[in-house]
């Protein structure tokens, strides 16, 4: 067998590679986001994965803030159901995946489940935090002035575990892309995860770094809107962090 016979086979193996290695170049992952943009086929797979950011954000953020108030004001739910939240909370939400898939299946549900699943328990622990450490002299003076419980709330409670709400929706929100990209992932249909598989099995490596940036962009877009809705809902919190 001669030296060409099976240099020929090797090169053929390491082709794919050597394009991929090629294409991998700033200035191509920008022409070939351009390309996608102008053509439609960024939006076509980031808008569904969008629709489940949101609708699966607002899900983990009511279930959250409302789960972290009840245990951190009523000791008995406390102690009642802070045992299956801790029991929720150590497994690996990876690990639930494929059980989460045999029950929705693959469609929009299923990813809607799995992005609530990442995001619901920083809400949860930090609301609860926040409430936990409110000032009790503050609640006592309410109490003196004859405060309902729901002036307490509203005027007590509330504006004093705001900054850890917020905390904690910045965090859902990382953790809800991370969900968002790993359930496009496993089940493979659609979604802007679904694009990088597609695009990675196809050696397109700069098509498939497109989806990465996008979602690194969409990541500093909405911490910085996060920040300004602070600003706006619970000013006395960037003062106290300045001083």
């Amino acid at each position: 067998m001669s030296t060409a016979s099976v240099a020929a086979p090797l090169t053929a193996d390491l082709l794919p590679e050597q394009v991929a290695a090629k294409e991998a170049v700033p200035s191509k992952v920008v022409l070939a986001g351009m390309q996608m943009i102008a053509s439609g086929e960024l939006w076509q797979y980031l808008a569904p994965s969008l629709l489940v950011l949101l609708v699966g954000l607002a899900i983990a953020t009511v279930l959250g803030i409302s789960t972290g108030l009840l245990l951190a004001r009523f000791w008995a739910l406390d102690v009642a159901l802070d045992m299956y939240v801790t029991f929720l909370y150590s497994i690996p939400s990876v690990a639930l995946l494929p059980v989460i898939v045999l029950w929705a299946g693959f469609d929009f549900t299923a990813k809607v489940i799995v992005l609530v699943l990442f995001a619901y328990f920083p809400m949860a622990i930090n609301t609860y935090q926040g409430v936990k450490n409110v000032d009790p002299k503050l609640l006592e003076v309410g109490r003196a002035f004859r405060c309902s419980e729901g002036q307490l709330w509203r005027n007590v409670v509330l504006p004093g575990a705001l900054p850890f709400i917020v905390t904690g929706f910045r965090l859902a929100v990382g953790r809800g892309l991370i969900g968002m990209v790993l359930a496009d992932l496993y089940t493979a249909i659609s979604g802007i995860g679904y694009l990088i598989v597609r695009t990675a099995s196809t050696y397109r490596v700069d098509k498939m770094f497109v989806p990465v940036v996008v979602l690194g962009i969409l990541g500093i877009t909405l911490t910085a809107l996060l920040r300004v809705g602070e600003r706006k809902i619970a000013p006395w919190t960037v003062a106290g962090a300045r001083e």
